[in-house]
């Protein structure tokens, strides 16, 4: 697999990479946006607990439901209490769902479980595990994907790739049509308003919010920011530095749909979802927050940037890490969710070329943090 990633990642790098510097050439304030939106971050992880609770308030305070997960068992007996057995549920895009394991425990509660974002669909169907947090079926060809369309859906479109995201897109909106819940991520969090922001280009996830009568949430903690203006920007600024801007969605979710088109009064549940639920996932995070080192890795906002100019992630791809998180960005989120033991293997392979840290738009020290990681990981190695 190695030379075949080698090359497929140059190809989606050197292009995500020009894309990047585009926008940020022709957007001036896209720069400036980012350092608002550090700066809002910073004061959401100086009091994170304050902002939970905020945010939990926001969110019944707009209808929805709130629930604080400790760790990824009891994110997934949370979401399992909502879901029930033999439903239909349609996940639009979350890197936490996946790593809480929430699609498999759905499934096993006799629920039909699908992903609708292209890439994670193809990982599904493959039975594969994502290469890249954002693109996570990188690592396959349209070949590939051809191939894997016809043994596991019997559709022969052939390996361009607009018809088989066609092909795709045909087979999920049946899904969508009778799906009971929808499961969705979050780019941002708005602690003032509870309102859910997405930024996508497919419009899986926009249908996954307002097809399915139950709408879900699961989000890290760290997703939380001040204000419903921060969200917002957080989401564009995550868009431009993974080079899709502009992005072809934006969607801002808060509370069960309503209606003020009666006197002006607004009423809930409308044409939308009846239901809207927030699953707010610690599974590491406040600890982290606490850490001296590690807490500058919560200001993450997934734009995975840094692997594009990753020298070991370029070479091993997934190996450096384990999915959904992989990269830089990905040990750093390993050893935050999983500990220093999961994280240390993957580390320990970093080279500290620092091409990570000049990337960064929200300017994380990354290879400080992983070199912390490596050296917590030796240092109990040889005890």
């Amino acid at each position: 697999m190695t030379e075949k990633w080698q090359e497929l990642f140059r190809r989606a790098a050197e292009g995500a990479l020009a894309r990047v510097d585009d926008a940020l050439k022709t957007h001036g304030y896209l720069r400036q946006l980012a350092e608002r939106v550090r700066e809002a971050r910073l004061e959401v992880l100086n009091n994170l607990d304050y902002y939970i609770e905020a945010t939990k308030k926001a969110v019944e305070s707009i209808g929805g439901r709130a629930y604080l997960a400790d760790t990824a068992e009891d994110a997934r007996e949370i979401v399992g209490k909502i879901v029930g057995r033999g439903k239909v549920v349609v996940f639009g895009k979350s890197n936490t769902a996946l790593e809480v394991g929430l699609r498999e425990y759905l499934a096993e509660m006799g629920n039909e479980v699908w992903e609708t974002d292209l890439g994670e669909f193809i990982v599904q169907i493959g039975d594969d595990r994502p290469s890249n947090m954002i693109a996570p079926a990188l690592h396959l060809s349209r070949g590939d994907v051809a191939k894997l369309f016809r043994e596991r859906l019997g559709l022969d479109v052939g390996d361009d790739p607009s018809k088989l995201a066609a092909a795709a897109g045909d087979f999920l909106r049946a899904k969508f049509a009778k799906a009971d819940v929808g499961i969705t991520g979050a780019n941002a969090i708005a602690a003032d308003t509870g309102a859910v922001v997405n930024v996508e280009n497919e419009g899986n996830i926009r249908k996954a919010t307002v097809m399915p009568p139950v709408h879900i949430v699961v989000a890290g903690v760290e997703k939380i920011v001040p204000t419903l203006v921060d969200a917002v920007s957080q989401a564009i600024v995550q868009a431009a530095y993974h080079g899709l801007f502009p992005p072809t969605y934006l969607e801002v979710s808060a509370g069960p749909s309503s209606t003020g088109d009666i006197e002006l009064v607004r009423v809930r549940p409308a044409q939308g979802p009846r239901e809207f639920h927030l699953v707010l996932v610690d599974n590491g995070r406040r600890a982290a927050a606490k850490d001296p080192v590690m807490r500058e890795a919560l200001l993450c906002i997934r734009c995975v940037r840094c692997g594009f100019v990753c020298p070991v992630y370029r070479a091993v791809g997934r190996e450096f890490g384990d999915p959904p998180y992989v990269g830089p960005v990905g040990v750093m989120w390993l050893a935050v969710t999983r500990g220093i033991e999961a994280a240390g293997p993957s580390a320990v392979k970093c080279a500290h070329a620092g091409n990570c840290r000049e990337v960064c738009p929200m300017k994380i020290n990354i290879p400080e943090i992983i070199h912390y990681i490596k050296s917590s990981y030796l240092s109990k190695k040889t005890k």
